[in-house]
């Protein structure tokens, strides 16, 4: 037998070492999940808008945000979840426990905050832990990106086209759910000029491709040399910021942020949230 077989044995077999059983592996991938739920959570945990949003929510719009997050942490699992699933039964588990371990992280999060007791009703406590369970419950699955030991340094994940459009959409949710509640995001729309708003969609594009080409983070389908520049911009600059614009108005829409509002103040709000969440679209395909 080679030196290299030999190697790939004995690495086999530390793998299968007899501590590793399949309960002490979901063990420690929920402890990972409930770490990643706090990396993501806590800012949320700690802002006082989404405290409010908690209670102003329409309860039918926070009904759809939790039933579009469903599909959304099974796919989210499959790319990068806190441990090893094999098949969409595993997936849609994981997503099942990261949604249990978001929803119960964000009740315990702000309960030692002191922005969930007993002098909330039932709605505004229920609306609060629901809202800030969703980004939580995405913390939760990305654990094994933010956490990654190197005895799982052999999970290898789908790297594929239809997965990095996941991993923007991970990413473009995080910043524009952070940001969204703010009032900035409206203040800053009032007083941006149409041709200013241009000069943001264009900035935003820049920084994504930047972002995807120019870097050229690795996703497994590095261009070559042959490979002109607009291919890129195309397949990924193009579309992340349209996975920005669609988020961004998904979370304006639900948190309230564009009622009463105009069509173009409504726009505007949209194309300012979008630079953000653009930018984390772009960067989760380096982070996660």
């Amino acid at each position: 037998m080679s030196a290299a077989a030999e190697e790939g044995a004995e690495g086999s077999a530390s793998e299968k070492s007899p501590g590793e059983s399949p309960t002490r592996r979901f063990l420690v991938g929920l402890a990972r999940a409930a770490g990643g739920a706090l990396v993501f959570a806590l800012p949320l945990w700690m802002t006082e808008e989404n405290w409010h949003l908690g209670y102003t929510i329409h309860p039918l719009r926070l009904a759809l945000l939790v039933a579009l997050a469903c599909p959304f942490l099974v796919a989210l699992s499959h790319v990068s979840g806190f441990e090893k699933t094999v098949g969409l039964k595993d997936d849609a588990v994981d997503a099942c426990v990261a949604w249990g371990v978001g929803f119960a992280m964000a009740a315990l999060g702000l309960w030692l905050l002191g922005a969930l007791g007993a002098e909330l009703s039932q709605r505004e406590g229920l609306g609060r832990v629901a809202l800030l369970a969703v980004p939580g419950s995405m913390g939760a699955l990305l654990a094994q990106s933010q956490f990654n030991e190197g005895d799982d340094a052999g999970d290898q994940r789908p790297s594929g086209y239809a997965s990095q459009l996941v991993v923007m959409l991970a990413g473009a949710l995080f910043l524009a759910f952070n940001i969204a509640p703010t009032h900035e995001v409206e203040l800053v729309a009032v007083t941006l000029a149409p041709w200013k708003a241009l000069v943001l969609c264009a900035a935003s594009l820049g920084a994504m491709h930047a972002f995807v080409y120019a870097l050229k983070f690795t996703d497994g389908e590095e261009p070559g040399p042959e490979t002109p520049g607009w291919s890129a911009f195309l397949r990924y600059t193009v579309p992340g910021y349209a996975i920005a614009l669609a988020v961004s108005l998904l979370v304006l829409w639900t948190f309230g942020r564009m009622d009463g509002t105009g069509l173009a103040p409504a726009l505007r709000m949209v194309v300012v949230l979008a630079f953000p969440a653009s930018v984390g679209a772009a960067a989760a395909r380096l982070i996660l």
